[in-house]
């Protein structure tokens, strides 16, 4: 039996390296899209493209843009995926205030085109849509579940609201096999510098080692659902192998403040945070969520799947691997 084929959007991102290592070690070719640049960014997979094993052989990536469907249509012409993961995306919500048209058109028009795509496929091919807690926004009540209205508070939630209901359409119209993953926050060390969470365990880990002194911040009182980002790969890969497609919330049903993060990733270094962070109101959002927290009944119930890191642990281990790779590496003068 030939291996399992798999193509991922967003494979150079912290959801896509963790995904491809996952489908590697479950015996699939995996296929990747990565935007064409000036300089590559593909530092979370460089482990993977160099094992002579793997690079070139059961990992292999393809330059392109998302934008581009007639490239995509002869892509999957070629590589005849069974499943595609779309992990794409401008996905910063603070910048999508600054940045909403291009954030709409990563998110939500490519989404749209990715859909057109498959739908010209001759073989069937399963997606999954990497959606966000983001389209919940404001709302009405907590936790949210996949029956949730959708009240997103800023342009990247409401370019994912409808990506997400795009989905929903082409799956009850065409028959499409597409699932959404309605995930709330998860991290890990392999988070980007611009995000807060990594943000905050970077400086942690340089604060005791004598490289910074501040951290500027917004507003501490933000609450998140946050989890471990290998774990929720986990799920996108058990909701398409299921025999029908549906939509799932990954989360770990526990709403932490900004501060209790700090807490957790400066208690590791045992530094109390009040010395070093400084208000900025540049950081300060124009709207903000209220309280997401995420109800994953139906992801364990469905697809026997569950949280398991929750926020001090996943917070303890962002320090932990941030002090090892400023040891590894030499001070900068």
């Amino acid at each position: 039996m030939s291996a399992p084929v798999a193509f991922i959007t967003g494979i150079t991102g912290q959801d896509g390296s963790y995904l491809t290592e996952l489908l590697l070690a479950r015996g699939y070719v995996v296929h990747g899209l990565v935007r064409r640049a000036s300089l590559f960014n593909r530092s979370r997979i460089e482990h993977l493209r160099h094992d002579p094993a793997i690079g070139g052989r059961t990992l292999l990536l393809h330059y392109g843009d998302l934008n581009d469907t007639t490239s995509l249509r002869r892509l999957f012409r070629q590589i005849r995926p069974t499943e595609v993961y779309h992990l794409a995306g401008q996905s910063h919500v603070g910048l999508s205030f600054e940045i909403p048209e291009a954030t709409c058109n990563e998110v939500a028009n490519a989404t749209l085109g990715l859909l057109e795509s498959l739908r010209d496929q001759e073989q069937p091919v399963k997606l999954y849509h990497a959606s966000s807690s983001e389209i919940f926004g404001a709302p009405a009540a907590a936790p949210q579940n996949e029956d949730t209205a959708l009240r997103p508070t800023s342009p990247y939630g409401c370019a994912k609201a409808f990506a997400t209901n795009l989905c929903r359409v082409y799956r009850d119209a065409y028959g499409l096999f597409v699932c959404n993953g309605i995930a709330f926050n998860h991290e890990s060390p392999r988070r980007g510098e611009n995000f807060v969470t990594r943000k905050i365990s970077l400086a942690a880990a340089r604060i005791a080692r004598g490289r910074q002194s501040e951290l500027p911040l917004g507003h501490l009182d933000a609450a998140r659902d946050w989890g471990y980002a290998p774990e929720y790969v986990d799920g996108m890969w058990r909701a398409l192998q299921q025999e029908r497609a549906g939509d799932y919330v990954f989360a770990t049903g526990e709403s932490r403040t900004l501060g209790e993060f700090l807490d957790a990733a400066f208690g590791a270094v045992g530094r109390d945070w009040r010395a070093h962070v400084k208000f900025e109101s540049r950081f300060v959002r124009p709207a903000e969520p209220v309280r997401l927290v995420g109800d994953a009944t139906r992801a364990r119930e469905k697809l026997g799947w569950s949280a398991q890191t929750k926020m001090s642990a996943l917070a303890r281990l962002m320090v932990e691997a941030d002090l090892a790779a400023l040891d590894a590496s030499p001070e900068r003068r």
